[in-house]
């Protein structure tokens, strides 16, 4: 499938989750298209970017390592997304990443998030998580920086620190993520202390 045929199916998709579901079978089945998904979803202006951003979570959600495969060029495409309808679904993808990442069961992968994958998913997590979205995608960019945290130091403070100080502001669903990441965050801490 050619970009513009790619484009023209993705036209059709709905906000179904069977035509997502159908349409992300097609890609993984020929997953030469998911670079080109992704190079649709970078397209902000276009309503078809939501849609590519949809079915690529689809994919993530089936087979993890076709976006690991493509992790460059989907790590790039972060710090271009902004609009409500592609940020849920991206920043849910890197929920994913992290948490694959992370587990003691991570799936064998040919290649390995680096420094400067976590590094910019770090920054599209904050970006996310200070930013005017709705609660999903902030509590994704939670989990994603209280796991990358482990790693990078300087993430806990700063995320205990946002927040605490956007907590009364929060929807009654964002303050019970924040509650729960907070805890986790200060026992985390206490341990630290001991040592």
């Amino acid at each position: 499938m050619t970009k513009k045929e790619l484009y023209e199916a993705l036209n059709y998709i709905g906000a179904s989750r069977d035509n997502r579901y159908r349409m992300a079978i097609k890609i993984e089945e020929n997953p030469n298209q998911i670079p080109i998904l992704i190079e649709i979803i970078k397209d902000e202006i276009d309503p078809i970017s939501c849609k590519a951003a949809w079915v690529l979570e689809y994919v993530a959600k089936n087979n993890l390592q076709l976006i690991l495969l493509n992790i460059n060029a989907f790590v790039d495409v972060l710090k271009h997304i902004s609009l409500e309808s592609s940020v849920r679904p991206v920043s849910k993808i890197c929920q994913l990443l992290i948490l694959s990442e992370f587990s003691k069961k991570s799936i064998k992968s040919i290649q390995k998030l680096t420094t400067n994958h976590l590094n910019d998913i770090t920054e599209a997590a904050f970006d996310w998580l200070i930013g005017n979205y709705k609660v999903a995608p902030k509590a994704y960019s939670m989990t994603t920086l209280l796991l990358i945290g482990r790693r990078i130091e300087w993430i806990h403070p700063e995320l205990q620190q946002i927040l605490k100080q956007n907590y009364e502001s929060g929807s009654a669903a964002y303050k019970a993520r924040a509650r729960m990441t907070l805890k986790v965050l200060e026992k985390s801490s206490s341990f630290n202390n001991l040592r």
